[in-house]
């Protein structure tokens, strides 16, 4: 009796615990020794008919670690929700009192931010309603921390749209970026170069990108570009259409995807 409901754990895919050595501890103390034993004989005889049961169990384990993730991810966003939008490490485009907030986390030498930034202005543009914030993070090597620097001390001299010029023209330059092309690009910009030197290497601009890198961690990014919609986020350049649709989703129900 108690062998052919064995079997049928094993065959549901519970005794692969056995395999790692032990079975639950339950169940191990209501068999002798004798029992134990023969239950691992029992599992690993289940397992070896039946291969296709480990590749069963990983799948439904990498399901359950996809939800955990995502669940961990919205309370991570649900908390650091002033952080995302702080004017203090963050450029506000769009509408600053819109009723959605897109952020985007970005690197000036992140090809997929480059290929998202058309989708993004044209958001911007088009959505009169859409709030986008730009953080930068810049992960890919010290060329991109130099080219936030100097962004994040033009941010203290250009406004509004001369600072969004700024940035687009900067994201669109091709090749390898640097705090030399950044320089560059921002004295085309107007801005005044002497001053953005000084505070590029000022303390408060290295603690910006710090902070934004930190932030960056806690919410579990591990790429560029990633977006944050509503109570997701979103990685890689998913295009125009597909960040849309979830910005109206948060319009309609305050999620970025809707049930039912």
């Amino acid at each position: 009796m108690i062998f052919s409901s064995l079997r049928r754990l094993a065959l549901a895919g519970i005794a692969a615990c056995a395999l790692a050595g032990a079975v639950a501890p339950a169940q191990a103390q209501a068999l002798s020794p004798d029992q134990r034993k023969a239950v691992v004989e029992l599992i690993k005889e289940t397992l070896l008919k039946n291969p296709e049961l480990i590749q069963e169990a990983l799948v439904e384990l990498e399901k359950r670690n996809q939800v955990a993730q995502v669940e961990a991810q919205r309370n991570a966003l649900a908390a650091e929700k002033a952080s995302l939008t702080d004017p203090a490490t963050s450029v506000i485009a769009g509408n600053p009192q819109g009723d959605v907030t897109l952020v985007e986390f970005m690197d000036y030498n992140c090809g997929f931010c480059k290929r998202a930034m058309e989708d993004v202005r044209a958001l911007a543009k088009d959505d009169a309603k859409l709030k986008v914030v730009i953080k930068d993070f810049p992960i890919l090597g010290p060329d991109s921390v130099e080219a936030s620097r100097v962004a994040i001390a033009v941010k203290n001299q250009l406004q509004g749209q001369k600072y969004w010029d700024f940035h687009l023209k900067l994201m669109a330059t091709k090749g390898r970026i640097n705090g030399a092309k950044a320089l560059e690009i921002a004295k085309e910009a107007g801005a005044d170069i002497e001053r953005v030197k000084k505070e590029m290497d000022a303390p408060a601009t290295r603690a910006v990108i710090e902070q934004t890198v930190a932030l960056g961690d806690r919410l579990g990014l591990t790429g560029t570009p990633a977006f944050i919609v509503g109570d997701e986020v979103v990685f890689g350049a998913v295009g125009q259409a597909a960040l849309k649709q979830k910005i109206e989703a948060v319009r309609k129900c305050g999620k970025a995807t809707c049930s039912g």
